[in-house]
């Protein structure tokens, strides 16, 4: 499996196989956000299944990203988060919508999107997410998500 440690919570990487969960048990993975559209995720065999959280969109310039699954991708992160456990973000190749899920979890939790970016890139150097049709849809989720907080505040 191929995974990058971005924070002490949050870990990016490629798509896990069932053979792969014990390693993430073992880390302390709780949530597993799988980005792919192309593929459902592995079924966990183990007895208490880490949960997974199936959010199929497309890596493409011609589809954006939609933000309500990242919204819905970055509540359950911070729930799983905030009550001691880790979350796994994945695609395919783990340098676009994984890395995308990746960043709105670190905006989320109060980073500044260039920040989340600039970090996502310096622990996981395949990562990508100034790519063209990436970097808007990261952008989009901080207004969006900053909206919902301001609404929530006031």
């Amino acid at each position: 499996m191929n995974f990058s440690p971005i924070t002490a919570d949050l870990f990016i990487g490629t798509t896990p196989h069932k053979k792969d969960y014990d390693q993430l048990r073992r880390l302390g993975i709780r949530l597993v956000i799988n980005m792919r559209f192309e593929r459902m995720p592995h079924r966990d065999p183990h007895p208490t299944p880490i949960e997974r959280l199936w959010l199929p969109t497309f890596d493409t310039p011609l589809i954006p990203i939609p933000i309500r699954p990242l919204v819905r991708g970055a509540k359950a992160a911070l729930d799983v988060i905030q009550n001691g456990g880790k979350v796994f973000a994945h695609c395919a190749y783990g340098a676009h919508r994984g890395v995308t899920m990746g960043a709105c979890i670190l905006i989320a939790q109060g980073m500044n999107p260039l920040a989340a970016m600039e970090l996502i890139k310096s622990k996981r150097p395949q990562a990508d997410p100034d790519a063209f049709h990436i970097r808007p849809r990261i952008l989009k989720f901080a207004r969006e998500w900053n909206k919902q907080i301001t609404l929530v505040v006031e």
